[in-house]
C-alpha cells in the first residue's frame, strides 16, 4: 500500500539538514517510484532540508528497515571542517494516507500558479501548481512536483486532507505542533541504518 515517508532533520544544525538530503537519496534507491510531495528547505543552504516528505508504495519488512533512526557518518564537513562531530541523525516515519468523507470540496479554494525550479519551460510558462485551503481552519498546502495541474491538484487535497485530520484529532495534537512530523522527538542512538561519506 501506499503511504506517505517523512525525513526530518529534528531541530538539528546544517549538517543534519545535509544529511536528509543524502538519506533521501539511499531511500530512493530502496522506494524508486516514491514521489516529494513536500519539502522544508534550510534557512541559508541549498541542497539541505529539514524535511522532506515522499508518498511511495512500501511493504512491512522495507518500513521495519527504514522506520526509526538513520545514522550518517561524515567523513568530510564541508560546513565546519574543523568541527569534532561526525555523527548525524536523521529521523524517518511512516504515515497511513488519511481519507476524510466529512470534509465538503466547497470548503476547500485552489489556487493556481507558476511552478518555480527545474522542469523545463512548461514550468516557466503555465501555471501547474496548486494551492489548496481550507477555508473554515485557514490551513493550506501547496503542490508542484506533479507535471500537469490536474495531478497538483489532486496531491494539495490529499495533503490538506491529512493535515486536517491531524488538526482534529486530539491524539496527534502533538504531532501537529511539530509541524506534523517529529521534529522535536528525533531519538538519537541505536540507529535502523547508518551510512557514510561527506557532508
Amino acid at each position: 500500500m501506499k503511504k506517505y515517508i517523512q525525513l526530518t532533520a529534528g531541530r538539528g544544525p546544517v549538517e543534519c539538514a545535509r544529511c536528509v538530503t543524502l538519506v533521501a537519496r539511499e531511500l530512493l534507491k530502496d522506494f524508486p517510484d516514491a514521489e516529494l510531495v513536500e519539502s522544508e528547505p534550510h534557512n541559508t543552504e541549498l541542497d539541505c532540508y529539514m524535511s522532506m516528505l515522499f508518498l511511495a508504495e512500501t511493504d512491512v519488512v522495507k518500513e521495519q528497515e527504514w522506520a526509526g533512526t538513520i545514522l550518517w557518518r561524515a567523513t568530510i564537513n564541508r560546513y565546519r571542517p574543523s568541527y569534532p562531530r561526525k555523527n548525524w541523525f536523521v529521523g524517518v516515519e511512516f504515515i497511513e494516507p488519511i481519507a476524510l468523507l466529512k470534509v465538503s470540496d466547497k470548503d476547500i479554494v485552489y489556487e493556481t500558479m507558476r511552478s518555480s525550479g527545474h522542469g523545463g519551460q512548461n514550468v516557466n510558462k503555465v501555471e501547474t501548481a496548486v494551492r489548496a485551503t481550507h477555508l473554515p481552519t485557514g490551513l493550506s498546502v501547496k503542490c508542484s512536483t506533479q507535471r500537469s495541474l490536474s495531478q497538483n491538484k489532486e496531491m494539495a487535497r490529499s495533503l490538506l486532507l491529512l493535515k486536517l485530520q491531524q488538526a482534529k484529532d486530539s491524539a496527534a495534537a502533538s504531532f501537529r505542533s511539530s509541524k506534523w512530523g517529529r521534529h522535536t522527538t528525533l531519538l538519537r542512538g541505536n540507529p535502523v541504518k547508518t551510512f557514510s561519506g561527506a557532508l
